[in-house]
């Protein structure tokens, strides 16, 4: 079987490192990296950390504008599979190289799988809801994390071809916690213990692009009874400094570079408590049994949330700074994600298929 697997952004990586591992000791992959993501921190260096082959196609498309992006991207895919003739392409999430990858795909023969199906924020101002929304219509095999995910499939007319798997980055997470806290040295650099400080990520345009957003978000922050630990993406310390407010985000936080995944993840599993606004990094949270602050209205992944291990906050500095002033953890968690063989349930589905 050979499958073609288009991936552009960090989450990505390490949703197909779990699937990659299990996909190449019985078949061919074709890895296309369209670039989405380009710089070291955001994309390299998690090729390097988790032992992903060199993509055999590097588009290289970069940033632009989402249609622009798309377009761009869906054109050099499409020439990709005319090339290679795949039995299979392999989508993770939500982003613009997904969408790209689906559309490109559903005009030729290869099946058309989407990993990551079923989720929905029902917010249509995030580009990623339009990406994931038309991606599962477009697809032949889907693979929801949790039953929710199914049932949200169900309730759009998508029946045929879904398969529960469970969540591949529990996969991911279950090798890099193991390895993270063997050869990561973050919490020695940074001079922190466990659960003596709390971490940050901001990144989602919503926030960064909004000026009383990302000031409320400071303002919430800076308020923390902990210090707060926060690897900058390039565009939240552009918009930081476009605001006037870089200066003081490095005086009251811990503000570092971007830190590789193994890092990362002994940060997250370290942390008394994470803030963020990332979809990934609320369900890692989970997984390493670290308490989530959302600064977002709503979640795709709402089963965190009704355990008790993520609350939504939005952007309001006064329940950011409340959230962040508990420090104990719910009692009982559940595992609506499966058992973290999501992979391997992945490629039989696949093989499956495939042979028809």
């Amino acid at each position: 079987m050979r499958v073609l697997t288009v991936v552009g952004a960090r989450p990505q990586f390490i949703k197909a490192f779990a699937v990659s591992r299990v996909l190449r000791d019985r078949h061919d992959e074709i890895l296309v990296h369209t670039g989405q993501h380009y710089d070291k921190e955001l994309s390299e260096i998690f090729f390097e950390e988790l032992g992903i082959p060199e993509p055999d196609f590097n588009l290289g498309i970069g940033s632009d504008t989402h249609g622009r992006q798309t377009g761009s991207m869906l054109m050099e895919i499409e020439h990709v599979l005319e090339t290679e003739e795949p039995d299979a392409v392999l989508l993770y999430g939500d982003t613009n190289s997904t969408l790209a990858g689906a559309i490109a795909s559903s005009k030729l023969d290869p099946v058309v799988a989407h990993v990551e199906a079923g989720l929905r924020s029902y917010n249509r101002e995030m580009p990623e809801e339009i990406n994931r929304i038309l991606t599962d219509h477009a697809s032949n095999l889907l693979f929801p994390p949790s039953d929710s995910a199914a049932e949200t499939l169900a309730s759009e007319g998508i029946t045929e071809g879904v398969h529960v798997v469970g969540d591949v980055m529990y996969d991911s997470i279950l090798w890099a916690r193991e390895v993270a806290q063997e050869e990561s040295t973050v919490l020695d650099d940074l001079g922190y213990e466990e659960d003596d400080f709390i971490l940050s990520t901001v990144h989602r345009a919503g926030n960064t692009d909004n000026r009383t957003n990302l000031t409320e978000i400071l303002d919430g922050l800076t308020n923390s009874p902990l210090p707060v630990v926060l690897p900058v993406h390039p565009r939240t310390e552009q918009r930081l400094r476009e605001y006037d407010l870089w200066k003081r985000a490095r005086a009251e936080l811990e503000v570092i570079n971007p830190v590789g995944y193994l890092d990362f993840v002994r940060l997250l599993d370290g942390a008394q408590r994470v803030a963020t606004d990332s979809g990934g990094v609320q369900k890692e949270a989970f997984f390493l049994d670290t308490p989530c602050v959302t600064m977002r209205e709503e979640t795709e992944w709402v089963e965190t949330v009704a355990s008790g291990w993520n609350v939504l906050v939005g952007a309001d500095n006064e329940v950011i700074e409340q959230e962040l002033q508990i420090n104990s953890r719910p009692e009982e968690k559940p595992a609506p994600y499966g058992d973290g063989t999501a992979a391997k349930q992945i490629v039989e589905v696949l093989a499956e298929r495939a042979a028809e």
